[in-house]
């Protein structure tokens, strides 16, 4: 016996159960598993847009709405003259398709460089309790590109927002069954305070987080 088993033996011991699982264990905890329930949390908001611009700017995001997903290049042009940034970025493949050229922005489909200040990506889903990006890896929507550039500027469908994490998990696999290679959350600017606790934005990642919320 190892000391694993010495210690779950003991455990089972003082809850006076067998000292070792049975098959009737065994198929509640699969069925347990198998169900993914959501535990006991915090009330939520009720609303989740909301919530989730809320906790974005409070993780030192900026935020910006728009009607429809034809007014994204307007209002991501404005930003990058309003912030002095270049007019130039690469993004994924849904959403280099927008008019970009009527709004003076230069914008490449494929993914980001070394070279490359700015990246606009989409999102799988908005999470409102943390104000987080869930984002997908594929040959469409590629990591690098919400990871590399200084800039990260984020779409984010309003129906694509849901109240907090277990939700999303609840969503991802209706929708999409299997798991991509990467799955990343991103909540914020990327930021560390390793070094003596002082706090550096950009450590690992983009110096600013843009979030542009469609149809809220």
């Amino acid at each position: 016996m190892n000391a694993r088993d010495n210690i779950l033996g003991r455990i089972r011991k003082a809850r006076g159960v067998p000292p070792t699982v049975t098959a009737a264990e065994q198929t509640r905890v699969e069925a347990h598993l198998r169900a993914h329930p959501i535990a006991t949390r915090l009330p939520l908001a009720d609303d989740p847009v909301g919530r989730f611009r809320e906790q974005c700017v409070r993780m030192s995001s900026t935020v910006d709405d728009v009607a429809s997903l034809g007014d994204v290049p307007a209002a991501v042009a404005r930003y990058l003259r309003d912030k002095g940034l270049p007019m130039t970025a690469v993004a994924w493949t849904e959403i280099a398709q927008l008019d970009w050229a009527s709004a003076g922005v230069q914008v490449e489909d494929r993914p980001a460089e070394g070279a490359d200040l700015v990246g606009i990506t989409g999102v799988h889903l908005g999470i409102a309790e943390t104000g987080t990006l869930m984002v997908l890896s594929s040959p469409t929507t590629h990591a690098a590109t919400s990871l590399l550039p200084e800039t990260h500027i984020a779409v984010v469908p309003a129906d694509r927002i849901v109240p907090a994490m277990e939700e999303a998990w609840v969503r991802t696999r209706a929708e999409i069954g299997d798991l991509p290679r990467a799955v990343n959350f991103i909540s914020g600017p990327s930021r560390t305070a390793d070094i003596e606790g002082q706090l550096q934005i950009g450590a690992h990642g983009p110096f600013r987080v843009h979030v542009v919320i469609v149809g809220a």
